[in-house]
């Protein structure tokens, strides 16, 4: 779990606007991407990015 006042400064790397919490991943709806979280830690890094909504392939 993100810390509610770390979730509150953090912004998308690409568009710099807010991100939304689902499960493990900070979403941009906007972009359709999502950024891992790890340990508790978001990876919030334009590479590490996948596309959203997840697929279950």
């Amino acid at each position: 779990m993100i810390d509610s006042r770390l979730l509150e400064i953090l912004v998308c790397p690409q568009d710099k606007q807010a991100l939304e919490v689902h499960g493990d991943y900070l979403v941009n709806p906007r972009l359709s991407v999502a950024y891992p979280v790890q340990d508790g830690i978001p990876v919030l890094l334009a590479d590490e990015a996948v596309s959203w909504p997840l697929t279950g392939n």
